[in-house]
């Protein structure tokens, strides 16, 4: 069987191991990133890459997006050429984390020109970007989904349809809502006991055994005592993510107290200059906040880049 060529635009932190794995199962694939060196790095591993989005929309049959914000999206697929580069019935999928009401609009934009569109965000970090196991979520037509299946099998353990176009953004919103707000309750429990006197890191064993379990506990929690922010999510964009949701909550008529607290807890963390670190590092903030530190370790960021 043939392979779809495929194009996928945004090979950063997520992307690069997005395409490494659609390249191992044999996908033809073309590539751009902003940063051209990023894409550039694939081509000993088979891919080809492009100076322009545009250039490396021609001739594939599904064009994947995993850029970093709304704007970005709007800009590379809607604002320029790129989708004069599509043949009809291309599919347009948006992995990339977006506003809801946006995706609504890209799908009826992407639909007047002959194209087919799903919203399609993950969950799952670098990590799960690395061992393919990340959780898709996608709004759409129920057969563009299928259409999509056997790429999503490739990136990711679970590809779920949510409904039509916007629903994988609102479902990514309600991911975000219980990363972040998680994020800020297992930074919360570490600090309070080890100012308490108990040792962090058996405080986290025990509570991996029981009602607290969570994914959140078992990766970021050690991120926290081993005072690793090195990026997988970075701060600014978990800072992103819940702003979109206290926008979408608005639009409902909704308030959402807790998501409105972590989300000024991580503006505050990004406004101290520390955009770039991972979101686990919603702990610095909490440490400058109380004037300590959890545990004795030095503590590492981000290079630059």
């Amino acid at each position: 069987m043939t392979l779809p060529t495929l194009a996928l635009l945004g090979t950063g932190l997520m992307g690069q191991p997005m395409a490494r794995n659609l390249l191992k199962a044999g996908y033809p694939l073309q590539v751009w990133n902003r940063t051209q060196r990023k894409a550039l790095a694939l081509e000993t591993e088979g891919a080809q890459a492009f100076t322009t989005a545009a250039q490396a929309c021609q001739g594939a049959e599904i064009v994947i997006s995993m850029l970093e914000n709304g704007p970005v999206v709007d800009s590379v697929l809607f604002a320029n050429d790129t989708l004069n580069q599509c043949a009809p019935d291309t599919l347009l999928i948006d992995m990339s984390s977006i506003p809801p009401e946006m995706a609504k609009i890209h799908a009826r934009q992407a639909q007047a020109r002959g194209l087919n569109y799903l919203d399609a965000p993950v969950s799952g970090g670098t990590v799960g970007a690395e061992q393919a196991s990340l959780s898709i979520m996608a709004g759409g037509d129920k057969d563009q989904f299928a259409r999509a299946r056997p790429v999503f099998d490739v990136l990711g353990k679970a590809a779920t349809w949510i409904g039509p176009a916007g629903s994988g953004q609102l479902a990514k919103c309600a991911n975000q809502a219980i990363v972040g707000i998680t994020i800020g309750a297992v930074s919360e429990a570490l600090l309070l006991a080890a100012e308490g006197g108990a040792d962090p890191a058996a405080v986290r064993e025990a509570l991996l055994g029981g009602f607290a379990a969570s994914r959140i506990l078992e990766l970021h929690g050690q991120r926290m005592l081993d005072r690793d922010f090195t990026p997988g999510a970075t701060s600014r964009v978990q800072l992103k993510d819940l702003r979109t949701i206290l926008d979408t909550a608005h639009s409902e008529q909704l308030t959402l107290p807790l998501t409105q607290r972590v989300h000024d807890e991580y503006l505050a963390l990004v406004n101290s200059g520390r955009e770039n670190v991972d979101h686990s590092g919603l702990l610095l903030q909490l440490e400058s906040l109380n004037n300590c530190q959890l545990g004795a370790g030095d503590t590492h960021t981000p290079t630059a880049d």
